[in-house]
């Protein structure tokens, strides 16, 4: 698909007064992040499990290499492969998203890369493009969950800039709000946990907005239980734009 000068030029504008139009900040470390190795499963909101999933975390150096990948039964992968630091603040260096097969009807393989500003986006043929976009520092592509075991329940609002992938990457702006508590259990014991809602952020320009992105996202939601550190819960939301709503549950390995 091609692009004249004048659409260029509006996406341009409206991704300069949406970023003028919202103040962030990379999110302080409370928490910080180690080493770890766990299993998922990615269900339907019926229960129906459609993904296994593994996500490790190795810290060395002073860099966080964090890698989430899940295999469908159709045979289709998502896998995010996040390189970040935690020193006072986290900061993003690069985020590697790919997604591919029947579970994706666009498929991504696309690049951040927070040091030189460039995003690369392969296609499904092969071609590849790349972009320079003066990148802001609290760009969150790859750490929502790492982020909100570092917000307190308490904090009202934090906003969160995110790089939308495609051919044509697009800054946007991610609003995280607590919502309340929902009960759980834990074998016997009864837990609540804290839903933070993810919403992005399209202000007064909706109208104007939604020929370029779309219309409005789905909210996607991150559950934690509050302590000392928090603990995940589980998570809900769309895997790519337009898709489906999804459960992430973290699941034990079975013996047979």
């Amino acid at each position: 698909m091609r692009f004249c000068a004048n659409a260029l030029g509006l996406s341009t504008f409206i991704t300069l007064l949406l970023a003028a139009s919202l103040k962030a900040e990379p999110i302080p470390v409370r928490y910080g992040q180690g080493s770890s190795h766990g299993f998922l499963a990615l269900k339907t909101l019926d229960g129906v499990t459609i993904a296994t999933g593994e996500s490790t975390q190795v810290v060395s150096r002073g860099k966080v290499t964090s890698r989430l990948i899940f295999r469908f039964k159709d045979g289709s992968v998502d896998e995010d492969v996040t390189v970040f630091t935690q020193d006072k603040v986290f900061r993003l260096l690069t985020d590697h998203h790919i997604q591919h097969g029947p579970s994706f009807p666009k498929p991504i393989d696309f690049l951040i890369d927070m040091t030189s500003g460039d995003l690369t986006f392969k296609a499904e043929d092969g071609s590849i493009s790349k972009e320079h976009m003066d990148l802001p520092s609290d760009v969150a592509n790859g750490l929502p969950p790492n982020l909100l075991l570092n917000i307190l329940p308490s904090t009202p609002e934090t906003k969160v800039s995110y790089i939308a992938p495609g051919k044509k990457a697009r800054l946007i702006h991610i609003a995280i709000r607590p919502m309340g508590t929902i009960p759980f259990r834990v074998g016997a014991f009864r837990r609540k946990a804290t839903d933070f809602t993810l919403h992005v952020e399209l202000g007064g320009l909706t109208g104007v907005v939604a020929p370029i992105i779309g219309k409005q996202p789905s909210d996607y939601h991150i559950w934690l239980q509050a302590g000392n550190p928090p603990a995940f819960v589980r998570e809900e939301g769309a895997l790519y734009e337009g898709g489906p709503i999804w459960r992430m549950e973290q699941i034990s390995p079975s013996f047979q």
